[in-house]
């Protein structure tokens, strides 16, 4: 399913605070290199970025942190984009870290200021639209208070217009939102998730907060970018629709609530067309059920 005249705009529009951003975004981690680890064709992977503005697409997720040897996901957005439209929205992560050589490392609370400037001369801004704190181990991790404490001075100061949480659950969106106001919630999300991450997708809706899932086309596969198929659901109706599973599976989870944000992330020109056009897709209630029963 793909075709000229779908636009990021047919996958209808939600607000980031008071950001409107297309329900189909950007996600940036695969601009820096290949499933197999080689570096990526720079020409092509900023003219995939330029595409994606030409479609509608107004949401990017990046981080400092999406680096390889020779690539940084935050330079290749600012080569291709800047100057940024004002209606670009850009979202970036804080927490994690990782050292030249690619260790990585997790930040205390008086190194986010750093991370946070790093993104800004990186991307090359005077504050950034959208910054999520990233929990480290979201079923282990206590409390958030001290970090998030310190993004909301950050937010205080003018650096971060808005904030969110990501890889949370929701003692720590409630104890975030016990700071400042959190406009999104970041985890990983699709066909297949536990029925407690379906609650707290639904939660947020309940309390005008977007849900933004990552992996949601890779499923188990994560930063490999495979697919782990379970039964013969998915890849049934994909025919039966004439889609692609991957459109299937984003179309599944912009199902789930208008609140819903999706950030498939290619460096494929192909692939992201049809990332663009899954946002037109509709399913009906009886293939929604088909599978979630999967």
């Amino acid at each position: 399913m793909t075709s000229d005249k779908i636009t990021a705009t047919d996958s209808g529009t939600w607000l980031l605070g008071d950001l409107p951003v297309r329900r189909i975004g950007f996600g940036a981690m695969r601009l820096t290199h290949l499933a197999d680890g080689t570096p990526s064709d720079r020409d092509r992977v900023t003219g995939v970025l330029r595409r994606a503005v030409e479609l509608g697409v107004n949401h990017i997720d990046t981080a400092a942190f999406y680096f390889s040897a020779t690539r940084s996901a935050n330079e290749l957005i600012n080569r291709a984009l800047a100057p940024y439209a004002d209606e670009l929205v850009i979202s970036t992560k804080v927490g994690p870290g990782r050292d030249a050589a690619g260790e990585w490392w997790w930040a205390e609370p008086g190194q986010l200021r750093g991370q946070v400037e790093e993104n800004l001369r990186q991307l090359g801004r005077d504050h950034l639209d959208v910054v999520n704190l990233r929990v480290p181990r979201q079923a282990t991790t206590g409390s958030i208070a001290e970090h998030f404490g310190a993004l909301a001075e950050l937010r205080t100061a003018g650096l971060i217009r808005h904030l969110g949480v990501s890889n949370a659950r929701p003692d720590h969106l409630a104890e975030a939102r016990a700071i400042a106001p959190v406009v999104c919630v970041q985890n990983p999300y699709g066909i297949g998730s536990p029925a407690e991450e379906h609650a707290f997708l639904d939660a947020c809706g309940e309390q005008g907060i977007a849900y933004v899932p990552f992996y949601a086309i890779a499923g188990a596969g994560k930063e490999a970018g495979g697919v782990a198929e379970e039964g013969p659901a998915v890849p049934g109706l994909a025919r039966e629709r004439g889609v692609s599973p991957a459109q299937l599976r984003l179309a599944w989870t912009l199902s789930r609530g208008p609140h819903v944000l999706a950030i498939p992330g290619t460096g494929n020109p192909e692939h992201l067309a049809e990332n663009v056009a899954a946002g037109a897709l509709r399913l009906s209630p009886e293939e929604t059920a088909l599978l979630e029963a999967a």
